[in-house]
Parts: structure tokens; sequence; C-alpha cells
């Protein structure tokens, strides 16, 4: 069974930082690229970032692109999103997935809240 689990989120103020990591199972984590996606309260859902399998080509949202870097352990099974100088516009929950573009993604994990406020 394919399972995605984020964790990370929080509160955080703004121009602070959080590590978010989504932990991989059941299926062959390095044959996939990944993707963040996020979905803020009342919005639809928001492509972040996506990394290629081994991790040596990242894409990301202009929205985000100079505050966040994307990372994988493929020892670990694990994906990454490093976000910095967070605003109050980051405040959703974001969701690892497989990215199967241009297909579109799947296998989403629960997703993991990040509120940014003072």
């Amino acid at each position: 069974e394919v399972q995605l689990v984020e964790s990370g989120g929080g509160l955080v103020q703004p121009g602070g930082s959080l590590r978010l990591s989504c932990a991989a199972s059941g299926f062959t984590f390095d044959n996939y690229y990944m993707a963040w996606v996020r979905q803020a309260p009342g919005k639809g859902l928001e492509w972040v970032s996506s990394i290629s399998m081994l991790g040596d080509w990242t894409y990301y949202a202009e929205s985000m692109k100079d505050r966040i870097t994307v990372s994988r352990d493929n020892a670990k099974n694990t994906l990454y999103l490093q976000m910095n100088s967070l605003k109050s516009e980051d405040t959703a929950v974001y969701y690892c997935a497989r990215d199967l573009s241009p297909t579109g993604f799947n296998s989403w994990g629960q997703g993991t809240q990040v509120t940014v406020s003072s």
C-alpha cells in the first residue's frame, strides 16, 4: 500500500522558517518524481514544487521560488521542503504527492498544516 506521511508543519511567525518532511512507503520511492502541493483556506490546490527521481532537477512555483528548497533522501524514502521567509499567504495545508506530470498527481498524504501568523 502506497503511503505518504507529511510532518513538520506548525505555527510560525512571519519571516520564520519550517522544514516539512514526507515519509514514503509502499512503492519504489526513487522511481518517481515527487511534488509538494498546498491548499490555502477556501482556495484550490496550488502546486508548490517538484523534484526529479535522483533530486538533480527541481522545479518551483513563481510565488515561492526564492524562499523554498525541495530535496529528497532516497536512502530514507523521504521528501523535504525547506521554507524560509514565510508570509501569511503561505498559510495552507501542505501535501506531498507522486508527480505523474503531465497526467497529474496521485497518492496524496494526509497533509500538514502550516500557519503563518503573529
